[in-house]
């Protein structure tokens, strides 16, 4: 058998590379390629992500940053216990767990255990939630 003569010319081990990937994501950021990149003279740009890959949505919260600046000679007023009991007392009035509580205006479970605690620093909105619920 022959083959037709367009087959003949072919060369079967010839591979022709179309084109080429570059290096991915992770190989790009690997600590020799930016070296190499260097040495060659490129410009390299680094940056530090905050919280990457984290699930935060919020960042830092008004209370966090008052607790921050909080020192022993200034101290921020917490919510007094009396209202911390009017706010049990209404909770279990209604038969609301803590979490039931919580759960009904949108808040963490220790949200409400640091109002009736007398932990928290007061927030008119939170209170205002609790006052409505």
């Amino acid at each position: 058998r022959t083959c037709p003569p367009a087959m003949a010319e072919s060369d079967w081990d010839t591979v022709t590379v179309l084109r080429k990937k570059g290096p991915t994501a992770a190989q790009a950021k690997s600590k020799q390629a930016i070296l190499a990149a260097q040495r060659r003279g490129e410009d390299v740009e680094t940056s530090k992500k905050w919280a990457a890959g984290q699930n935060r949505q919020h960042s830092i919260t008004k209370n966090t940053a008052k607790l921050d600046r909080e020192t022993e000679e200034l101290h921020h007023d917490r919510v007094t216990l009396e209202v911390g009991k009017v706010i049990q007392q209404g909770r279990q009035s209604k038969g609301l767990t803590q979490k039931d509580l919580a759960t009904k205006i949108n808040e963490k479970p220790q949200v409400i255990a640091d109002y009736e605690s007398g932990r928290a620093i007061p927030n008119n909105q939170v209170l205002g939630k609790i006052e409505r619920a």
